[in-house]
């Protein structure tokens, strides 16, 4: 994939205005298997950063211990992807 194709993908996740326009950009885009695998990631985000344990998150979504490692790893990495996410879901959800 060239670095255009790759902007290109990000301009039109940025263009989604709604969930409906999310679940159907998504479903298109995604299998739904891989739309549960990002959903999934997701929660074991969110519960890694609300303080729950490795064992308790991997019981709780059926993540694996490696998916859960994997996510634990971005979540503290240096891109700040998840930290990013996971602050403006919080902020949105304090603003209902």
């Amino acid at each position: 994939m060239t670095k255009t194709e790759e902007h290109r993908l990000y301009a039109a996740l940025r263009s989604l205005k709604t969930d409906e326009e999310a679940a159907a950009f998504l479903g298109d885009l995604c299998t739904p298997r891989e739309i549960d695998d990002l959903s999934q990631r997701l929660e074991v985000a969110l519960m890694l950063d609300e303080g729950s344990s490795y064992a308790d998150v991997s019981r709780k979504t059926g993540a694996s211990s490696t998916t859960v490692s994997r996510v634990s790893k971005c979540l503290n990495g240096q891109r700040g992807g998840y930290r990013l996410v996971l602050g403006r879901l919080k902020g949105a959800a304090g603003a209902d």
